[in-house]
């Protein structure tokens, strides 16, 4: 799978495409007049001519050489659930598998909110691809799903996580648009039918645009699919309850991210924002090499800001520090007019391309189909020309105001932002479990959910907030809450977990999110740390100082009284052996209370032992 981002302007670089097939061509009836216009399609004319084709949006503009063509479907990882998760890949991977025995110059592409198949070709070779592609959709080839879904799993395995991937969890959780940090659990249990009823509701004409360079709509073309509806784009869901926030990530990276509204002003900003972050510290601090920000679109109405600068460990703070005072600068309104002139300048030298109008098709392909205004090149050379300094001091305060940073080492308080949630808000009750590796954190299976209680604080999922739980036949579960939380059950790791208590959790989850892992090997398995040799002098595992770092407060407390009494009462015998006329009887009838005292001592102490097996 590829990620493929759209610009905040009409402009973007057709597709490259890396794999290669052929399939033979079907007739094609004539494709019907334009449809009145009702996108504002009609405002892009004479640099792109629409149409429909089967029923499907259809942009073509004229380029000399090569055709190239795109089919843009509205849905996308953000459309699943973790249990599904995969699903949309597994569609496209499935889509394209025939022509995979073929010459023909593809590619598939599955983001958050789209899936695009396109390609290069001459025409013939273009009418082959759409063709079966689409004749695909309409009748998946379902007995390659099993192996489908090992090649994901092994795609995904071999894909490395990059610097800011753990940013979607903490911003959205394990829900639409945060699905992008995680696996895709689907590609586990999804069956036929449910990855055949995506296809056939998600994958339709009216949740689709085509897109061709070209004079005109290729002769041959079938792209019959099942009709259906347009597919708003995911509403975000939010696990951040304060903002500007910050998480721990690895050494070498920082990371930024924010949530802004789509306008030209921002995707400006970005690009003054990466200027400044390269200079700032790469040519003038010399803390990084490599110092950029981007502006990619999420939905019709709002885009991503992305922020990213490298660091030596040793210069891990000096970034840090770097980092939020160029942003700061920004923030202030302490921008040259220079800087906003040379950002501007880049961006319109797109418009210097030859064929302008095949080079802004997949843009306006795409904002047709996510519903974002189309905006003739006129009106935008317009937009970015109005762009001012306090235009993009409003961008830098907004989009500070939601922002999410991603530090190494320590924390980003002193800058203003807050630690990201790291636990829940409460605990559920039920059966208390004992973890057998540190005593500190003990598991509580409830009716309502499962919690982890840490030194910390507690980690809560429930089962009516479930995302999904991984099951193992050996009996473990992991639960993974929408907010993102995520609670383990390993029964060889905690005291007391019965199969009746994993019974009790099996039934408490919704069937949606259950996805059944395979068995583990053996050696997997984990379990609890080797018991400590005795202490030879004392019989306590790990030894004498190990033992009373254990021992509980009312334990300790009563050793105390015992030690203070006993010196008391040591005092107390020299005292009337001294005496001219000794009073033993007072010395008699203090060790009644002595005795007591130890006897509950012993108590304490026999308990406690107990406790720890």
């Amino acid at each position: 799978m590829t990620t493929e981002r759209e610009r905040e302007t009409p402009a973007v670089r057709e597709p490259e495409a890396d794999a290669t097939g052929t399939t033979t061509s079907t007739t094609t009836p004539p494709a019907p007049a334009p449809p009145p216009d009702a996108t504002g399609l009609t405002a892009l004319a004479p640099l792109i001519s629409h149409t429909t084709t089967q029923g499907i949006p259809t942009l073509h503009a004229p380029r000399a050489g090569e055709i190239t063509a795109g089919l843009f479907f509205r849905v996308g990882r953000a459309d699943e659930t973790l249990a599904t998760s995969g699903i949309t890949h597994l569609v496209e991977h499935l889509a394209l598998h025939e022509l995979g025995r073929s010459d023909l110059h593809y590619n598939g592409a599955t983001s958050n909110t789209y899936t695009h198949f396109h390609i290069t070709g001459t025409q013939p070779e273009v009418v082959t691809y759409l063709n079966a592609v689409c004749a695909a959709l309409r009748d998946l080839p379902l007995d390659r799903l099993e192996t489908e879904k090992e090649i994901l799993r092994t795609e995904e395995s071999g894909r490395g996580n990059g610097p800011g991937t753990q940013l979607p969890l903490w911003r959205y959780g394990a829900q639409g648009y945060g699905l992008s940090s995680y696996s895709q659990l689907g590609t586990w249990n999804l069956t036929p039918d449910q990855v055949r009823d995506w296809a056939k509701t998600r994958f339709t004409r009216d949740n689709a645009v085509l897109w061709i360079t070209g004079d005109g709509v290729p002769d041959g073309l079938d792209l019959t699919l099942p009709a259906g509806t347009r597919v708003p784009a995911p509403t975000a869901s939010s696990a951040l309850p304060v903002t500007p926030a910050f998480i721990q990530g690895d050494d070498g990276h920082v990371v930024f991210d924010a949530v802004v509204r789509r306008s030209t002003a921002a995707a400006v900003f970005a690009d003054v924002l990466s200027r400044a972050l390269f200079r700032d510290l790469r040519q003038e601090g010399g803390y990084s090499y490599t110092a950029q920000a981007d502006y990619s679109p999420r939905d019709a109405g709002f885009a991503t800001l992305t922020a990213y600068a490298d660091a030596l460990p040793k210069k891990q703070d000096a970034v840090v520090g770097g980092f939020v005072d160029a942003f700061a600068r920004l923030r202030a309104g302490r921008i040259e007019q220079a800087e906003l002139d040379s950002a501007r300048g880049k961006l319109l030298k797109m418009y210097d391309a030859p064929d302008l109008g095949a080079a802004l098709l997949p843009s306006y392909a795409l904002s047709l189909l996510t519903g974002h205004p189309l905006l003739p090149p006129e009106e935008h050379r317009a937009e970015l020309a109005a762009v001012t300094v306090a235009d993009l001091r409003e961008v830098a305060r907004a989009a500070w105001a939601d922002g999410l940073l991603q530090v190494p080492g320590r924390g980003a308080d002193w800058a203003g932002c807050t630690p990201a949630p790291q636990n829940s808000a409460s605990a559920v009750t039920g059966t208390r479990h004992q973890s057998l590796e540190d005593d500190r954190f003990t598991l509580v299976i409830g009716t309502e959910g499962v919690s982890l209680r840490t030194p910390d604080g507690p980690v809560t999922v429930r089962y009516d907030a479930v995302a999904a739980m991984t099951v193992r036949p050996d009996g473990a579960r992991t639960l993974t809450g929408l907010d993102g939380f995520r609670v383990s059950i390993e029964p060889t790791l905690h005291r007391g977990v019965t199969p009746a208590e994993i019974a009790r959790v099996d039934a408490g989850v919704p069937a949606s999110a259950l996805v059944r892992l395979p068995a583990r090997d053996p050696e997997q398995i984990p379990r609890p740390p080797e018991p400590k040799a005795l202490d030879r002098e004392t019989g306590n595992r790990g030894g004498w100082k190990a033992a009373v770092r254990s021992w509980p407060l009312p334990l300790v407390l009563m050793l105390t009284v015992d030690v203070l009494f006993g010196v008391g009462m040591l005092f107390a015998v020299f005292h009337e052996a001294t005496a001219a006329e000794p009073r033993w009887s007072r010395i008699a009838r203090a060790f009644l209370p002595a005795l007591l005292l130890t006897h509950f001592t012993r108590w304490l102490y026999t308990r406690h032992r107990s406790a720890r097996g």
